[in-house]
């Protein structure tokens, strides 16, 4: 009963997506609780399409959904277990991905820092392998729990179950609607120690100062700083944050494309291929700042696809389509986008 009251018919999404793109669902339902999982299954049996909707920031939605929405809002955190040497932390899928790293610095529980002020949900987080600032999720990761909608049983899956990659998951290739995150689980060091290679965070004044003394707090508020000062805030100009993964080249495709562009802005893997600043590559391009109607490139994040009020996701594709275009012509490299195309 509890799930059918929370159970909506034609709902508009324009403010459940970060880009704030005009969309409505056919059929959109909010889970809360584990308890109400058996009853989603049997409501999901009688739509051919489900997609699981999260904080909404890293999805492109059509204009019409003919599908059933699942919006996931159950919320809750705690200490699972601890070791000499760990803590194991879990939060449900529900709760947004920025006030849980801050809880956990709250607690003493070091480890997320890096990821600060990520756009999102804590269920979303595991299937884009959310990564920032030195820091990947999957080397933070302990297990989640996810329910498997056909089957109706809820799994624990480990990080090889999970099939991490480059912003990628098991998630990603099993369909939408297939599964749903109910938890995750966080293994977080008690003998932690700063990360702070990347050069946006050898540059910051205080954390310049404090270098290998500084705090899990430090690092959370000057990723907080980096990021506002780079990014726009999704309730002021509509975006999902990064449009484009940095592509991984081989080594020698990379030297080729270092001779014909001495500026190029690449990273040095451990398996010898190299990966790109995409951002670099479009502003290269002369895309950083351009308008295609009610869509664009922000003008100083060229990663970063804006909403400037009204734009659907045929602007947001057709803008996206264009600039993949241009770079591989230019480049000879294919972009990948992250966000999840829906409809």
């Amino acid at each position: 009963m509890e799930l059918l009251l929370l159970h909506v018919v034609d709902q508009d999404l324009t403010s459940f997506n970060t880009l704030g793109l005009r969309s409505r669902a056919r059929s959109f339902v909010r889970c809360e609780s584990a308890e109400q999982l058996r009853a989603l299954s049997d409501l999901a049996d009688a739509y051919r399409d489900v997609f699981i909707l999260g904080g909404g920031s890293n999805v492109v939605l059509a204009s019409e959904l003919d599908c059933l929405v699942i919006k996931m809002d159950n919320v809750g955190v705690r200490l699972l277990s601890e070791t000499d040497d760990e803590w194991v932390v879990e939060a449900q899928a529900g709760e947004q991905w920025h006030g849980f790293v801050e809880h956990c610095i709250d607690q003493g529980w070091n480890g997320l820092e890096n990821l600060a002020l990520i756009p999102g949900t804590v269920g979303a987080a595991p299937v884009q392998n959310i990564g920032a600032y030195g820091v990947e999720l999957d080397q933070r990761f302990h297990s989640l729990l996810a329910w498997n909608m056909r089957e109706q049983r809820l799994v624990e899956m480990g990080a090889k179950e999970c099939g991490f990659s480059y912003r990628n998951s098991f998630f990603k290739q099993a369909g939408q609607g297939r599964w749903l995150i109910v938890a995750v689980r966080f293994c977080l060091p008690k003998r932690w120690t700063p990360v702070l290679s990347y050069p946006d965070l050898q540059r910051h004044p205080v954390l310049q100062a404090a270098g290998a003394d500084a705090t899990a707090r430090q690092i959370f508020d000057a990723v907080g700083q980096i990021r506002q000062s780079k990014l726009p805030d999704p309730a002021v100009q509509g975006n999902a944050g990064s449009f484009f993964k940095n592509p991984v080249i081989i080594a020698r495709a990379y030297e080729a494309l270092k001779k014909a562009h001495p500026g190029l802005v690449a990273y040095p893997q451990p398996d010898g291929a190299y990966k790109l600043a995409a951002g670099w590559l479009i502003e290269q391009a002369g895309w950083k700042g351009r308008r295609v109607g009610a869509a664009g490139v922000h003008d100083r994040q060229a990663l970063v696809l804006v909403n400037d009020g009204g734009a659907t996701a045929d602007d947001i594709v057709a803008l996206a389509s264009a600039i993949k275009t241009d770079i591989a012509a230019r480049f000879g490299v294919d972009l990948e986008q992250e966000p999840v195309q829906v409809g």
